[in-house]
């Protein structure tokens, strides 16, 4: 698996999505991300390039580390 849970479960909540109990596909998880980045995935687009996916995935990145520490905090 490429990406870990929190990290595909944060793509969700960014995209404020309703997380899905089983892990989703590989092509929705990196879909998510790049729109974060600024993929529009509007019908005719393809699929995403490596800046948005970048960008968005450094946005990911930053959130999941950013609940795991509140959550962690909140357990002291």
């Amino acid at each position: 698996m490429l990406f870990e849970q929190y990290e595909w479960q944060a793509a969700y909540i960014l995209n404020r999505g309703k997380v899905p109990k089983s892990p989703p596909r590989l092509n929705e998880v990196v879909r998510l991300v790049a729109m974060l980045g600024g993929f529009l995935a509007r019908k005719g687009d393809g699929e995403p390039g490596m800046k948005t996916t970048w960008l968005g995935l450094q946005r990911v990145v930053d959130f999941a580390a950013g609940s795991r520490f509140a959550r962690e905090a909140h357990a002291l």
